[in-house]
């Protein structure tokens, strides 16, 4: 009996040692829209901040609406959204400590490549969607309130139609799912460009129509304001958003891509929208 209560001493002592000598790593949690995720960048970039820093992440990869609600529950200490009307809203109602322009691009209308509603070459996003309601050829939209989602709706308004009918599909899903729904239905869709030049070798879709000022896609970072949620670990936060705005970060951002697709998948930095 007192040899194992020796043992069990040796093994408390054992215990609270380790505890003082390796404390626990500090974390955050990042809710991040599904692009920076199905892209691949987040692959690259989360790996080079814990080395640096020692801190680890945790990605909740959702539509930019869903990180958005994360941020609203504190369930999440900093954000990466495309949506920048939402994320306007988010500051006014006092969630955001920080929001910081981190890098950009744009959207595309990718759809069968015999492109049978004749849409291809037209210059105005806004005519084409008109084009495709017209026609009602076959049209997947994510329906998930994210970035893409948001932005999909601001073009349907524009050309006065509300999208109705059985050629109109509601995914309900990320982007790398909904462009393989478009895929197997020979369906038009509005992607960002990252996310289908990552996806474009398991594909039969191409881009249709690029280039509208309207389609540009910039993306900030957040950090969620402590004054809603004191538990938000600011000062790791903050690191994580100097390390996404340094200029080695903004580097490799600015060369994601290049190697497999011929171009950048994202552009750094670009002024705040």
């Amino acid at each position: 009996m007192i040899q194992a209560r020796r043992v069990l001493a040796v093994l408390v002592l054992t215990v609270l040692g380790c505890s003082r000598t390796a404390p626990p790593r500090d974390s955050i949690t990042l809710a991040t829209t599904t692009s920076t995720q199905d892209s691949g960048l987040l692959d690259v970039l989360i790996p080079l901040f814990q080395k640096e820093t020692g801190i680890e992440v945790k990605v909740v990869a959702v539509g930019s609406g869903q990180a958005l609600q994360l941020g609203r529950r504190g369930d999440a200490d900093v954000l990466i959204t495309h949506a920048p009307a939402d994320e306007a809203a988010f500051e006014r109602e006092g969630y955001s400590l920080l929001r910081v322009p981190v890098m950009a691009n744009d959207f595309v209308l990718v759809g069968p490549p015999a492109d049978p509603a004749r849409i291809r070459g037209r210059s105005s996003i806004i005519d084409t969607f008109g084009e495709l309601a017209r026609r009602q050829a076959p049209f997947v939209s994510r329906a998930d309130d994210s970035g893409t989602h948001q932005k999909e709706k601001v073009i349907w308004a524009a050309c006065k139609v509300q999208p109705v009918g059985d050629w109109y599909v509601r995914a309900g899903s990320g982007m790398a799912q909904a462009l393989g729904m478009a895929d197997q239905k020979r369906a038009y869709i509005l992607t960002d460009r990252a996310t289908y030049l990552a996806q474009r070798s398991h594909l039969d879709l191409v881009i249709l129509s690029e280039g509208d000022p309207l389609l540009q896609n910039p993306y900030h970072v957040i950090i969620i304001h402590p004054e809603k949620f004191p538990r938000t670990r600011v000062r790791s936060a903050r690191r994580f958003v100097e390390f996404l705005t340094s200029p080695n970060t903004q580097k490799v951002i600015a060369e994601f891509g290049i190697d497999r697709h011929g171009e950048p998948l994202f552009f750094p930095n670009p002024e705040p929208k």
